[in-house]
C-alpha cells in the first residue's frame, strides 16, 4: 500500500478575473513542488451566477513552460488562444492546452451560460513539462465527454473516467508529454475499491464531493487533497456517501522548478527571458 503523507484542506477562495472563484489546493511554490509532474490545482465553485449581459472570466494572459488542463463539471467555459484554437467546453469536457514555448489565451463563461446563468464548477490543473519540451510549439486538445472512456468499477463501486493514462483496458484520449494518469472517479456509497498505481509515481487524490475513507485509516472530505508516498503500488478507497474524486498520478520530473506567475521554467534566467519575450510580443496574438 502507498503510505499517506498528509491530508490538506483547500484555503478560502479567491477570484481569478471576475468569473472564477477558486480554491488552490496546491501550487508550485508549496505542495506542488512535491507532486511532480503536477504544479497547481485550482477548484472553481460550485457557485451560482445570475444571468448577465457581459461574459465573466479572465482576459488575455500568457503562459510558458507547462500545460493547463481544464475539467468542467457544471456550466460552460469558452476559450481562445494565440494558436488560433478555441471553443466551448461543458459538463464532462476537458481542455488540454500545451503552453510550452509560449501562448496567450483567454477564458470566459460561454455566451449561453452568461445569458442563462447557472452553476459553474470546474478544475484547472497545471502539468509541468520536462526541460526538453518547455520551448516546444504550443498546442491545444479538446476532449469531449463522449470521447473519454468510462469504466465500471468492480462490485458496483462506481465508475472511472479515463482522461489521461490507462485504467484496465481503457486508454484516455489526452496526449501527454510524460507518463501520467488523470482519472475522474465517481464512487458509490459503501463499496471498497482497490486501485493499482505505478511504483515510484507521484499520487494525489482530490475529493471534490463526498467523504472517502482512504486505506482504511484517513478520511478525506470535500475540498481536501490526500498526498501519498511514491513507494508502493496500491490504495483503497471507500466512499461513505457518493463521492467525486480526481486521481492524479505521474512519473516525477526531477528537474528544478523556477516559477513566476504564469511562467514555470528551470532557471531564473529562463523566467527573465519569458517575461522579455512576452513584453516583446513573441507569444503571438489572439485574433479578433
Amino acid at each position: 500500500m502507498k503510505k499517506i503523507l498528509g491530508v490538506y484542506t483547500a484555503p478560502n477562495p479567491h477570484w481569478v478575473g471576475d468569473g472564477f472563484p477558486v480554491r488552490s489546493l496546491f501550487d508550485y511554490e508549496g505542495l506542488g513542488r512535491h507532486l511532480s509532474p503536477f504544479l497547481l490545482l485550482d477548484y472553481a465553485g460550485p457557485v451560482r451566477f445570475e444571468p448577465a449581459s457581459r461574459p465573466r472570466g479572465v482576459g488575455q494572459h500568457p503562459h510558458r513552460g507547462f500545460e493547463t488542463v481544464t475539467i468542467v463539471y457544471q456550466g460552460e467555459v469558452a476559450h481562445r488562444d494565440s494558436t488560433g484554437a478555441g471553443g466551448t467546453i461543458g459538463p464532462g469536457d476537458v481542455q488540454w492546452m500545451t503552453a510550452a514555448g509560449g501562448i496567450l489565451h483567454e477564458e470566459f463563461h460561454s455566451p449561453a451560460f452568461t445569458e442563462q446563468g447557472g452553476v459553474l464548477e470546474m478544475v484547472q490543473l497545471w502539468v509541468n513539462l520536462p526541460a526538453r519540451e518547455k520551448m516546444a510549439a504550443p498546442g491545444y486538445q479538446t476532449l469531449r465527454n463522449a470521447e473519454i472512456p468510462s469504466v465500471d468499477l468492480p462490485d458496483d463501486g462506481g465508475k472511472v473516467r479515463v482522461i489521461a493514462g490507462r485504467y484496465k483496458d481503457a486508454s484516455g484520449p489526452a496526449r501527454t508529454r510524460t507518463p501520467m494518469d488523470v482519472w475522474d472517479l465517481r464512487l458509490n456509497p459503501g463499496a471498497n475499491t482497490r486501485f493499482e498505481i505505478a511504483e515510484g509515481h507521484t499520487l494525489a487524490l482530490v475529493v471534490l464531493h463526498g467523504t472517502v475513507l482512504v486505506n482504511g485509516v484517513e478520511i478525506a472530505r470535500d475540498g481536501q487533497l490526500v498526498q501519498f508516498d511514491r513507494a508502493g503500488r496500491d490504495i483503497e478507497l471507500e466512499a461513505n456517501n457518493g463521492a467525486t474524486v480526481l486521481l492524479l498520478s505521474g512519473e516525477p520530473i526531477d528537474e528544478p522548478i523556477v516559477g513566476r506567475g504564469p511562467f514555470v521554467m528551470n532557471s531564473s534566467e529562463e523566467i527573465v527571458q519569458a517575461a522579455r519575450d512576452f513584453t516583446n510580443g513573441r507569444f503571438g496574438q489572439i485574433s479578433a
